[in-house]
């Protein structure tokens, strides 16, 4: 749509018991709206070794949370800071952040468009 404002989708990996941690910081900064999942990965952390019934295995996908939202463009680095502060342990599997770019949203609820529906 010409003219419409540009948006952005966030989407945060973190250590799951973090989670509120990185909620609570984004809340303090006027966003609320995000989803949450729960989701299994690894990068360098790599996995695990743990003792089952006296065998041991490799538990290769350690237990992430994921949250994604759609921000206007001028709170992007708002919203990266509170979830680097809020997720920052200073150990690895911090987690990472991604960036990109949104070209439309509708709510479907009022068929409102762009940031209105936001």
């Amino acid at each position: 749509m010409l003219g419409q404002k540009t948006m952005k989708k966030i989407v945060a990996i973190i250590k799951p018991f973090k989670l509120d941690d990185v909620r609570e910081a984004l809340s303090a900064n006027g966003i609320s709206g995000m989803t949450v999942s729960e989701v299994k990965g690894f990068g360098r952390q790599k996995g695990h070794t743990e003792l089952y019934r006296g065998a041991e295995y490799v538990v290769d996908f350690l237990p992430k949370a994921k949250i994604e939202l759609v921000v206007k463009d001028e709170d992007v680095d708002l919203c990266i800071q509170a979830i680097t502060k809020g997720a920052h342990t200073g150990k690895i599997g911090d987690g990472k952040i991604f960036v990109s770019d949104i070209e439309r949203v509708i709510r479907i609820r009022t068929g409102e468009e762009g940031e209105d529906a936001i």
